[in-house]
């Protein structure tokens, strides 16, 4: 449903922009029962991709450090038009931004489609859609099967704010082994690393393979990539999007967009094996999707086991917030939320943040008054949640319909972005970087 189509040959020389907006509040939002008004948040566009070497089109959010810099991927943009990494750092009054890496569809990837991970040593570890054009891809020659990288920094500090990051390409998707790698990644106390992919794999129910979950384990210097699990779409479902999460006894869980036992996605269990990995339905979203359907975005642990995730349709109008429980060796769904008017369309498409204060925070694809996408907060409220609307985007100079997690630092503002819209030299705009101050 949201598979994105790479936007190629981008260039600008546009200004960056620092635009603040302040969120009003609608009267058809105090109506609604469950719902409060916001209060004084502040909005403000910390970067207005231009379409230019800073990239365009961010399809994740982001990753914050210790020191409060965020890191982050453009699906397009750069020197070549193939995506960038990049790196905000705040300087004073305002934020810099500074590309560490360009993407090339040719010899190292393009699209990057997930967020980046930031290891403790300052290295960086992601994925791309697509690419390289020569990566033996049996189900998108034209354009690649994906890949997995690693980004190191410099061994000394640059004095430019433009400094190219050394990348290893980790591996090569050639489509058995995986198609579209997409989402979060995971890293176990080994360092074996866990991901995605929308689809591949030996799967022949669907066009291309409907999706795999993959291990990277170090070896030899490199990393070895091994198949955990083939999606089949035989009940299993199919779109495997989101990444994956452990829980505490070393399962893995994540979700897939469609198929499942009840055609409407599906949260998936597998857990070690024998020599493999055993694969079982957590949770099938029903039919009549009265608990959501088509879950995108991935799951998060709270640390006492209990997961949280959403998803992007069903429920009473537009997408669920839900919370899956263990107990009885088995998972128990909970809706937290149902997503309500005004607006419709799509609701959220990323993971949820569960921030210090108890809330859980997240952003909506194309639903909000103006059907542009918003940034929400629900609250534990005397057994229930409670919605709060951050901002509601207007797919104008502040961007739109975003496809992002919310980070929090440590003063409470939050930061994400947004797909489209802002400005820039793309048809629909480039998108925007945002930080909402309480």
């Amino acid at each position: 449903m949201l598979r994105q189509n790479r936007r190629r040959n981008l260039s600008s020389d546009l200004p960056i922009a620092t635009i603040a907006f302040t969120t009003l509040t609608l009267a058809a939002v105090l109506a609604l029962a469950g719902v409060i008004p916001a209060h004084a948040q502040t909005f403000t566009v910390i970067h207005n991709f231009t379409g230019g070497n800073d990239g365009a089109n961010p399809q994740a959010g982001l990753a914050m450090d210790a020191h409060g810099n965020f890191y982050g991927t453009t699906n397009a943009g750069g020197h070549t038009g193939d995506g960038v990494v990049f790196k905000m750092t705040n300087r004073g009054s305002g934020w810099i931004l500074s590309p560490l890496f360009n993407f090339d569809l040719s010899t190292n990837g393009a699209g990057p489609y997930g967020r980046v991970f930031l290891a403790s040593d300052g290295t960086l570890y992601g994925t791309t859609q697509y690419g390289p054009i020569q990566g033996g891809c049996t189900v998108n020659p034209g354009n690649g099967c994906g890949t997995a990288y690693r980004l190191q920094p410099p061994p000394t500090a640059p004095r430019s704010t433009e400094v190219i990051w050394r990348e290893t390409v980790l591996h090569i998707f050639q489509g058995p082994d995986g198609f579209q790698p997409q989402g979060d990644l995971t890293f176990d106390q080994a360092g074996n690393i866990y991901g995605t992919t929308i689809s591949g794999g030996n799967g022949s129910n669907c066009s291309g393979g409907c999706g795999v979950v993959y291990e990277l384990a170090p070896s030899g210097g490199g990393y070895t990539q091994s198949v955990l699990y083939s999606f089949q779409n035989n009940g299993d479902g199919f779109d495997v999007y989101g990444g994956v999460v452990f829980d505490n006894s070393g399962n893995l869980l994540g979700v897939v967009q469609n198929g499942g036992l009840n055609t409407r996605g599906a949260i998936y269990e597998l857990s070690p094996s024998g020599s493999g990995w055993a694969e079982r339905t957590a949770y099938a979203f029903p039919l009549n999707e009265v608990t959501g359907a088509f879950p995108i975005g991935g799951l998060i642990n709270d640390g006492a086991g209990n997961l949280y995730g959403t998803t992007s349709q069903g429920g009473t109008f537009y997408g669920t917030a839900f919370e899956l429980s263990p107990g009885g060796g088995g998972w128990t769904l909970n809706s937290l939320y149902d997503f309500a008017p005004p607006g419709s369309n799509v609701g959220p498409v990323e993971k949820l943040y569960l921030g210090t204060d108890g809330n859980l925070y997240g952003t909506s694809y194309s639903s909000g008054p103006n059907n542009r996408g918003s940034v929400f907060k629900l609250t534990p409220t005397n057994g229930s949640w409670t919605y709060t609307s951050l901002h509601d985007f207007t797919g104008g100079s502040d961007g739109g319909y975003p496809i992002s997690n919310v980070v929090m630092d440590s003063s409470g503002n939050l930061y994400g972005t947004a797909s489209s819209a802002g400005g820039g030299n793309c048809d629909a705009g480039c998108g925007v970087v945002w930080e909402i101050t309480p």
